[in-house]
């Protein structure tokens, strides 16, 4: 079972969904991990009324893990209203991975969610939501 864990993710990181940088976004926002090197950015534009996600797209670099998690994080949250992405905690992304994680790992695995998550609460700040 942990080898089908390990081919998802080495499948996400060679093939990541939603890849890329998208123009006129209304959310991005990138950080990184200074005690790994792994940086991620995340670019969400959302529907006309701005309770969902339309369109959500990410680029970065860093190890399998950072970029894979990704990669996973985009494909479950697109298309979903900002109410539940803002719900996503740090065990649905271990249970995205699927696969058993270092601690150090584990920070690998969530900056993708602390990316989307920060961003988030920038644009509900900054638009009162």
């Amino acid at each position: 079972m942990e080898d089908l864990y390990r081919e998802n993710l080495l499948d996400h990181y060679e093939n990541p969904r939603h890849h890329g940088t998208l123009e006129h976004a209304d959310i991005s926002h990138e950080e990184s991990n200074p005690l790994c090197g792994d940086r991620i950015r995340i670019d969400v534009k959302l529907s006309e009324d701005g309770s969902r996600i339309a369109e959500i797209a990410f680029s970065g670099d860093g190890c399998i893990i950072s970029q894979a998690s990704a990669s996973m994080l985009m494909d479950e949250v697109d298309c979903k209203p900002i109410g539940e992405v803002q719900k996503l905690e740090r065990q649905d992304v271990l249970d995205m991975v699927g696969a058993p994680l270092t601690a150090a790992r584990v920070k690998c695995a969530m900056l993708g969610l602390k990316v989307l998550k920060a961003g988030l609460y920038q644009y509900l700040v900054d638009h009162q939501k």
